[in-house]
């Protein structure tokens, strides 16, 4: 991740984005928060997700059933012993948080799962 992404998070933000941790479940600003707007990368800004298409999985972090297109890159994580898939922000390469597929929460079969941390909202 470039340093210039990383001068303005501060401790726990960057625990999350540049480490690839996972803040607490059911602690995060925007796990049950549903107002309209746009969700950006707290670390660059970019575009990420639209509130529509966000929605309660009740997993205990923000839930996502798609990106705005070419925002977010998938990479393979063997981390806890299992194969799961990390998201990170298309721009800075920041972390995310996983996506899952399979589970049908909603039509688009999709969960973006993503730490408030990660995340900062832009109203409508």
């Amino acid at each position: 991740m470039d340093t210039k992404y990383i001068k303005n998070l501060n401790v726990k933000e960057k625990e999350i984005i540049v480490n690839a941790r996972t803040e607490r479940p059911f602690s995060g600003e925007y796990n049950d928060f549903f107002q309209d707007g746009t969700y950006v990368c707290k670390a660059c800004e970019v575009q990420l997700f639209e509130s529509g298409t966000k929605f309660n999985s009740n997993c205990g972090w923000p839930s996502f059933d798609n990106v705005i297109k070419g925002s977010v890159l998938r990479r393979r994580d063997l981390s806890l012993g299992r194969i799961r898939t990390e998201i990170l922000c298309s721009n800075c390469e920041g972390h995310l948080g996983h996506v899952f597929e399979g589970e049908n929460y909603t039509v688009e079969n999709t969960r973006y799962c993503v730490n408030s941390l990660s995340l900062k909202f832009i109203p409508k």
